[in-house]
Parts: structure tokens; sequence; C-alpha cells
């Protein structure tokens, strides 16, 4: 539905003794207004007008409301037809609310004669129902199900949902919860309304049903635009729902968080009620210091407001102390209660909704509960003149249950005594109460079983409107609609197969293309790297080995450099044969592997003796070796391990095969070990780094990346004392 943004300034009419009235007990105000379009007056109806105290209502199909204030509390007027609106009452004046650009044909809303007098009819039977809503839920019932029936085969969703609302609370207040879920939902599902989603999880609550309170009331959180009465209902629900759940912790953020809200606001009722409800929880979880505390605050908001509030928490406060075992606190508070509801006017006195609680605060009750706390410090005296009283009383206000209870305990006080002909005739009593008590139950239950038929019966003529309403809405929806369909179906369906078709092989090639040039590029990169390794493999070898022609020259063995240039000349072209492939031939890594040894042994005949080991079932021209892999690891170990170590050491290269496609190359000298070596290094020779070392770990990291893991390297100790190590190559054929 079309929302108007701009609101126009709300207008205050006629006189304060004409149309509102000022409780001089209470200080409330009896405000009367209307919301109408600024245009041409159009009345709209259903606007939902909430004050910050909590009470609400809506407008009439004239856009006319009636609410009960007070000086300084905000007005909110809610609408899916316009924005929020706010107001604050300075006065008891009208309060009409003009809405620019707003008319039946921006609102959606364009209605013949004949629904439009339906529609009034609608908001007619609706007012009804609110009225006897707490009287006579027959007669509210029929009129809900009259206001369905009216809104014909073109209703308005928003109003459907009011009524099926509307029947959630009838249902909620006389305790067919239920029934009130259920008609909670549909509403939801005719009109998502945050005040009928408070409503739904505050029923959950009722009937205990913890979870699904959570799951309706924790997204409300998220609602931004929500009155403050609403936010605070709303924080002390979840707040019950985890008292429910046993988390006290989470309950009492929840309750706190409200507190702030309803502080903020002002909203005086709920200040009190969470006070209360955050001792409550302490009390639960058996922190009475923190309880107590709350509870005193409580106390002292509860008498800034109505008296029979006051009497409330008092009792509340004494079933506290009760549990505590504090029985004179206890004593005392409720005798200040009985003082207290003695003082109020006789209508007063019984605060009771229709149907009766079984928690209502009456006299009886209070001077039941304050024999039994007598009872408790075994001072029966005392309490049987409160019994007998209570006795009185419940049996002048016909309150079978109080009078049952009362009548059993003074027998049993008087048998207590020792007064047992007291206590017999006591004890009759009891008996022909609890006769009385059965009898009236028997017709409670008979009187319950019909009103559950007539319920039912009316719940099955609203469904059977709901459904008839739906059915007739999909009728007209789809003759209103089906022509157009029959002829654009086929031109929809043809577009939307080949703009998928399209779609799909469009994405497809776009997959492969930056696919295929994301593995060109990365093989490319990988290339680019492993040459630039090998680049600087082949100086760092000829570095070492010129050194050690410098060796020769600088003994002036003549021979002996001849002889190793020779032989450091052959090793040299196949080194630079090689150094243009990514692998070589196994054998041919061994034979340079070979040559190389014999070039480092004849440096040094006197440190090292060498041998390579092949395993005898090894085909070694079958595996593929990175060239230039082993040599950086046997020169670390004659010239790291075997050139330092006092004796004669042995390099040892050992070839065995651990399956038909993979071989292990073990590398063992039993040099001077890691450790010892580190701490021989120089600190020029710290400062460098190890290039040949660091080459080899780069290739290797390169080359499993492009061959899936061809490779593995692990270096260790060969002794446990940390001498001589160990390095052991695993080489796959593929």
């Amino acid at each position: 539905m079309k929302k108007v943004h701009f609101i126009v300034t709300l207008l205050f009419l006629g006189t304060f003794m004409t149309f509102s009235q000022v409780s001089e007990s209470t200080g409330k105000l009896n405000i009367r207004g209307s919301v109408k379009g600024k245009e041409n007056r159009t009345p709209i109806s259903g606007v939902e007008v909430t004050t910050s105290s909590g009470a609400n209502t809506l407008t009439d199909a004239f856009g006319e409301f009636k609410i009960t204030t007070s000086i300084g509390e905000e007005l909110v007027f809610e609408s899916s037809q316009f924005e929020m609106v706010r107001h604050i009452v300075r006065s008891g004046e009208n309060v009409d609310v003009l809405v620019q650009g707003y008319s039946e044909v921006s609102s959606g809303r364009v209605l013949d004669k004949k629904a439009k007098r339906e529609m009034s009819l609608h908001r007619v039977f609706l007012d009804s129902a609110i009225f006897f809503k707490k009287t006579d839920i027959e007669k509210s019932i029929d009129f809900i199900t009259k206001s369905i029936a009216e809104l014909g085969k073109q209703g308005n969703k928003t109003e459907f949902g009011e009524s099926l609302t509307l029947l959630g609370e009838v249902y909620q207040f006389y305790g067919q919860y239920d029934l009130a879920i259920a008609s909670f939902i549909d509403a939801l599902e005719a009109r998502k309304s945050t005040k009928t989603s408070l409503l739904l999880g505050k029923v959950y609550l009722l009937n205990k049903e913890y979870s699904n309170a959570e799951a309706t009331l924790k997204p409300l959180v998220k609602v931004k635009k929500m009155v403050p009465f609403q936010s605070v209902e709303l924080f002390e629900y979840l707040g019950d729902v985890y008292v429910g759940l046993g988390d006290i912790n989470k309950a009492v953020a929840f309750y706190e968080e409200g507190l702030k809200i309803a502080e903020k606001n002002q909203v005086a009722p709920k200040i009190t009620d969470l006070n209360s409800k955050i001792a409550d929880a302490y009390a639960q979880d058996g922190r009475n210091v923190e309880a107590e505390g709350y509870y005193t605050n409580s106390l002292r908001l509860a008498e800034n407001e109505a008296p029979q509030r006051a009497i409330q928490e008092q009792e509340k406060v004494a079933d506290f102390y009760n549990r505590k075992s504090r029985y004179n606190d206890e004593i005392q508070m409720r005798k200040q209660s009985l003082f207290e509801l003695e003082e109020l006017p006789v209508e007063n006195k019984v605060a009771r909704d229709y149907p009766a609680s079984p928690d209502s605060i009456t006299s009886q009750r209070i001077n039941y509960k304050i024999a039994s706390a007598y009872i408790a410090q075994d001072n029966y005296d005392e309490a049987i003149p409160y019994l007998q009283k209570s006795i009185v009383e419940a049996d002048s206000d016909n309150d079978l249950i109080i009078q049952k209870d009362a009548t059993r305990k003074l027998s049993e006080v008087y048998e207590y005594k020792g007064e047992f002909n007291k206590a017999f005739e006591t004890y009759q009593a009891y008996v022909a109460v609890v006769d009385t008590l059965y009898i009236r139950k028997e017709q409670e239950i008979s009187r319950a079983a019909r009103f559950n038929r007539e319920i039912a019966s009316k719940q099955s003529r609203i469904s059977g409107l709901e459904q008839e309403r739906e059915l007739s809405q999909s009728k007209y929806d789809l003759a209103v609609t089906g022509q157009q369909l029959i002829q654009e179906s086929n031109k929809r369906k043809n577009w939307v197969i080949y703009s998928l078709i399209f779609g799909m092989v469009l994405t497809g090639l776009v997959a492969f293309l930056f696919y295929r040039s994301n593995q060109q590029q990365k093989l490319a990169n990988n290339l680019l790297a492993l040459k630039s390794l090998r680049s600087q493999m082949n100086p760092h070898f000829i570095f070492n080995a010129l050194n050690s022609v410098n060796n020769y020259i600088a003994k002036s063995d003549e021979r002996g450099a001849n002889r190793y240039l020779s032989d450091f000349s052959t090793l040299m072209r196949a080194v630079l044969e090689n150094s243009e492939e990514d692998f070589i031939p196994l054998s041919k890594e061994l034979a340079l592997l070979q040559l190389y040894m014999k070039l480092e042994h004849s440096r040094f005949p006197d440190k090292f003796d060498y041998q390579i080991n092949v395993g005898e079932s090894i085909d070694v021209e079958s595996f593929q070796i990175p060239p230039m892999l082993l040599q950086p690891y046997i020169e670390n170990a004659i010239w790291h391990g075997l050139r330092y170590k006092e004796e004669k050491g042995f390099l040892h290269v050992h070839i065995e095969s651990l399956d038909k496609n993979s071989i292990k190359i073990r590398i063992e000298d039993n040099g001077i070990g890691r450790k010892k070596s580190a701490a021989l290094k120089t600190q020029n020779q710290k400062k460098q780094k190890s290039k040949g070392m660091g080459n080899i770990s780069k290739r290797i990291a390169i080359l499993n990346a492009m061959y899936k893991d061809k490779v593995d390297v692990r270096i260790s100790d060969l002794e446990q004392d940390g001498t001589g190590t160990r390095v052991v190559f695993t080489l796959k054929k593929d």
C-alpha cells in the first residue's frame, strides 16, 4: 500500500469541558480525536493510537477514536498508509490528525458504495466486539464473526488482520491460549504488525512455550519504529522468557534494558513492574540481597500508583519473606496490606477481572496467609482469630477455596492445642464446605464443557468465513488476471528459457576462459620462478668450485689443479646441459653427484670417505629428479659437517625403493652436526644467508605446486647427541 511521506502538523480543536473529562482521583484524561486526509477530510480507519503508558485503541469507520491518557504522555499514531505521528498531550483538548496527500486513490483503496458500506459495518462490529471483550465473550466473538463476514470478497488484509488480532486478544483474556496463538498467527499472515507479534509472544509465555516466545520476540529487537511502551513490553517479555528457560542473567539483562527505556520515557507503571520482576528473578536465583534491594524499590514506586498496585506489590514481597522463613517481616507486611485494603472504597476492595484469578488479593486470603505465618511460628493463639475472620469473610464473598483451606487449617490448630471437640466441629464444617465445593466444581466443569463447545462452534464459523474469504479472493484475482496470463505465458516462458540458456552458456564460457587464463598465468609464473632459481644455482656452484681450484693454486699443486680442472670442466658441461630442464633422469643426477663428491674428496682426502648405494630393484632411468637438487645438501654435509670433524668422517648416499612409484634417497654424514656447525660460524657467515639451500627450498615448493607433491624433503640429526645429519628425499614417478 502506498505510503504518504508528509504529515501535517496536528490541530487541536474543541474545548476541554465539552469533549474531555479529567478524573480527580487518577489525573487521567479521556481524549477524543480523529485521523483524516487533509484535502478532502477522508476518514482513515484502523489507525492504531497508543499512549506511552500502554493504552491503545483503533480509529473507527469515521476515523475517530477515544483514549484514556494524562498530561505529558505521548500519543503515537501508526498505520501502513502513512508515516508514524507523535504528539505530546498538553491539555484535554481534542486531537485531530490531518494527513497531507491522503486519498482513497493514493492509499490504493478505491471502493464502490457497497464496499464502503461493508467497511463501515466492519468497523462498527469491531468496535462492538471491543466493548464486550471483558464482559461477554460470546457477544464479542459474535461481533468479530460479523466483522469478518462484512469484509466481502475483496476484503482488505489489514482489516482482516485487525479482526483476527482482536479475536486472539479475546481468547487470551479468557485463558484459551491455543486458540489465541492460532488467531495471532493467522493475523500475522494477513498483516505483519508489531503489536500482534508482541501479543503472540505474550501468549506463548502464558502457555509456557518459552522457545516459541523467544523465536517470536527476538526479531522485534531490531525493529526501529516502535513506541516506548512497546519497547518496554518487548524487553519485559524477553526477560520473562529467559526466567522460564532458567537463564537468570539474560533475564535480568533484558529487564534492565526495558527499565532504562521506561525511566527515559517516564512509563511509570512499567518502572514498578520491572523493578519487581528483577527482584523475582534474583530471588529465584537465590541472590536474596539483590532481590530485597529491588523489592524495596518496587514497594517505594508502587506507593505512587493506584492503592491496589501498592497492595499487590506488598503481597509479593510478603510471599518472598515467607519463602525465606522471615515470618515476622511477612506478618508485618501483610497486616499493612490488610489495613490499606480495608481503607479502599467497597467497590475497589476486590479487584477481580473476569474470569476470576486464583491469585486475587482479598482480605480473606491475606488473613489466611497471616494465620499460616503464625502457625509456622507455632503461635496458634494468634493464628486462630485470623483464620476465623478469613472463614467469615470467605463465606460472605462465597470464596469456597479459601473457606475450605482456612476451615481445615483451623481444625488442625485446634487439634495441635488439644481442643479436640472444637477440632471435630471445625472438621465437620470443613467436610460440608468440601461437599459444596465439589458440587460447584461439577457445575463449573459442565459450564466449561458447554462454553468450550460454543467456542469451538464459533471458531469453526470463523474458520469457515476465513476459508470462504480466501477462496473468494483467489477466484476474484484469478478472474482479473487469468486472461492476461494466457496471453503472456508462452512469450514469457520462451523469453525466460532463452535467457537462462544464454546466461548459462555465457557464464560457462566466462568461467572456462577465466580458469584457463588463470592456469596459464600461474604456469608461466612458476616456470619463470624456476628459471630464475636455476640461474642462481649455477653461479653459486661455480663460485664454490673455483674456491677449490684457488686452494690448489695456493698450495702450488699444479698437477692437482690441472686434474681438478679437468674433472671440474666435465662436471660443469653436464651441469650446463641440464640447466634448462625441470627434471632429468635420476641416473644423470647420480653421475653428477659421483663426480662432485670425487672432486671434493680430492680436496679433503683426510676428512671423509663417501659411498653411493643404489637398491638392486630400482630402475634409476625411470625416475625423474630436478637437476642440482641433491648437490647443495652434499655440499653442506662436506663443508659444514665433515670438514670440521677431528677424525675422518663418512658420507653415505643410499637409494631404496618404497613402492613401484616412489623411492627414498638418504644422505647421511657423521659430521659435527647442525647445532655445532652453527656455533662455529663467523659473524660474517651468520649475516649471509645460504643461497643454495634457500633456492632449493623455493624450487621444491614450486615443483610440488606444479606437479602435486612430487618431492618431499626432511632433515634431522643422525645421532641423539646432535652429531651427524640425515637428509631424506621422497621422490615420486609422476
